[in-house]
This record gives structure tokens, C-alpha cells and sequence, in this order.
């Protein structure tokens, strides 16, 4: 009996051992931020389709970023990223620098904002930047200040280093796929709806797993994060385990990426297929019901 409760203590600890650990600056909550509101290497970028939003009342001092300006359409595949020259305007455009500590927010949607995390980890600046944790709804129901006044930026000086490795291409994805379970192999995540994932008229990447990347917040509106124990049993659930690489996709590289920063976030080796099923589709590689 002694060395049964040995072994399992023993098989307890390996498990928690195993789990990566949780980059916690990565995510900031309301309380956080209105304390460094005006701390001078703060940014606050508000990210959204489009300026109403922002113009109807948002964090003081905050700048806006439309998602238009992180995505072009390129042979025929929409959101993919920009040239690296672009991207690098318009983040010096609201003032980032290298020094800069961004904190990233949507309206409606978080979708947006995780967007943004993923373009500035991809040009190397993703050590310095968090998502504000619910979001412009979350800091709207707790009372605090909004306002209509668009501040005066200075231009910002960033540097990229570009991280081309959290970009999953389609011929290192179609690898993937045919090495099912081989070590190093990362393993392909379709965080979409299961219905778009196995219904009637849907299919997935060969070998892909399916979590639906609303399954890590609290509910369909309210943006918040759920809780690291309750995120990492959802992925354990799935079949994503912490020592094995993840490879996110979606649709068109949006949804993917609130999985990518959530998955991030809880300590995984992650990366994102930004073409998604529209660039694999497009080139006729298999699916799977």
C-alpha cells in the first residue's frame, strides 16, 4: 500500500512537472491598468474593424489600430500578414518602440486585439505586450473612465526581429500531417466551431484536434479569460499536451489567433497556421469529416 501512494504521489508530481509554465505578464487585468495609465512606456492600443467604437468612448489615453492596417489579402487568401516595413509604420504610427510595454484591447470582440498580439510577437516584440483581460466590456461595466478624446502620439521607434517560425506555411502543415504522433511533430489545432470542424458540411486538416477557442472564456460575451486550471484541463481534454509543439488554425488565421495567445499565454510551443482552411482548401490538399 506504501509504495502504491508513493508511485501515485510520484506520477502526480511528474504531471505537474510536465506543465509548462503560465507567462503570466502576458495577460494584464482592469485593476492593472488604470494604476499605469499614465506610466510613460505604456501604450494602450485599441484594436477593432473599424473606429466607432473607439470614438464612442474609449480607455483614456488609449490609441486605435484598425485590423484593416494587420491583414492584406494575398493570392486570394485573406488576413495574412503584411510586409514587415508596413507593420512597422503603423506600430510606430501610435508610438511603440522597442522599449514599449503594449497592452492590447477589442470592443465587441477580443479577436481583433489577439490579432495584434500575434503580428508584434511575429516582428519580436511579444515579450512586450499583454491583453487587457475582458477587454473594453469588462473596463465599461466596472464604471471607469472613458473618454472620446484622441490623445497626442509622438512616432515610436520599433525594431523588428521577425519570429518567421511561429508562421506555419502549408507545405510544413501537409508535413504534418503525414507524420502523425512523431516526436517534434507539432500537433494541428482547428479552434473553430465543431459543426465547421465534423457537421454535416464541414471538415478539418488531417489530424487535427478540435477546441473551439470561445471554450477559453468565461462565456460568448464576456471576454475574460477562464482560469488556468480550467484552460489547461479544456486542452488536456482535446489531446494537447505540454510537451508536445501546437500549430493553431481557423478559417482565415483570426480565431486562431485568441488560441495562439491563450495557448502562449499557459507556457505551450505554439505557432500558427495563419493561411487556415482558406488557404488549404484553395489548393485542394485533403480534408478530413
Amino acid at each position: 500500500m506504501t509504495k502504491l501512494l508513493i508511485g501515485s504521489f510520484l506520477s502526480a508530481a511528474l504531471c505537474i512537472s510536465a506543465a509548462p509554465a503560465t507567462r503570466q505578464d502576458m495577460l494584464v487585468s482592469t485593476d492593472w491598468l488604470s494604476k499605469h495609465l499614465s506610466d510613460a512606456n505604456v501604450v494602450v492600443l485599441q484594436v477593432s474593424a473599424n473606429r466607432n467604437a473607439y470614438d464612442a468612448g474609449h480607455i483614456p489615453g488609449a490609441r486605435f489600430v484598425g485590423l484593416p492596417d494587420l491583414v492584406v489579402t494575398r493570392n486570394g487568401v485573406p488576413n495574412e500578414l503584411p510586409e514587415v516595413p508596413a507593420l512597422k509604420k503603423v506600430f510606430e504610427a501610435v508610438g511603440v518602440s522597442d522599449n514599449t510595454r503594449v497592452i492590447l484591447y477589442g470592443d465587441a470582440a477580443v479577436l481583433p486585439a489577439t490579432r495584434a498580439y500575434f503580428t508584434l510577437d511575429y516582428l519580436g516584440h511579444g515579450d512586450h505586450a499583454s491583453l487587457l483581460d475582458g477587454g473594453l466590456e469588462k473596463w465599461r461595466s466596472e464604471n471607469r473612465t472613458l473618454t472620446k478624446d484622441a490623445p497626442t502620439v509622438a512616432q515610436g521607434n520599433l525594431t523588428p526581429h521577425v519570429k518567421q517560425e511561429i508562421v506555419m506555411q502549408f507545405d510544413a502543415v501537409k508535413d504534418a500531417t503525414g507524420k502523425r504522433g512523431q516526436s517534434g511533430t507539432p500537433q494541428l489545432l482547428d479552434v473553430r466551431p465543431s459543426a465547421d470542424y465534423s457537421g454535416e458540411k464541414g471538415s478539418h486538416i488531417p489530424t487535427a484536434k478540435n477546441l473551439n477557442w470561445m471554450d477559453s472564456q468565461v462565456s460568448k460575451d464576456n471576454q475574460t479569460l477562464k482560469s488556468e486550471p480550467e484552460l489547461r484541463a479544456l486542452y488536456d481534454a482535446a489531446g494537447i499536451k505540454g510537451d508536445t509543439p501546437v500549430a493553431t488554425y481557423c478559417n482565415s488565421g483570426m480565431q486562431a489567433s485568441q488560441s495562439y495567445f491563450t495557448l502562449k499565454y499557459l507556457g505551450y510551443d505554439v505557432k500558427m497556421y495563419d493561411g487556415s482552411m482558406s488557404e488549404w482548401n484553395a489548393k485542394g490538399a485533403p480534408v478530413e469529416k
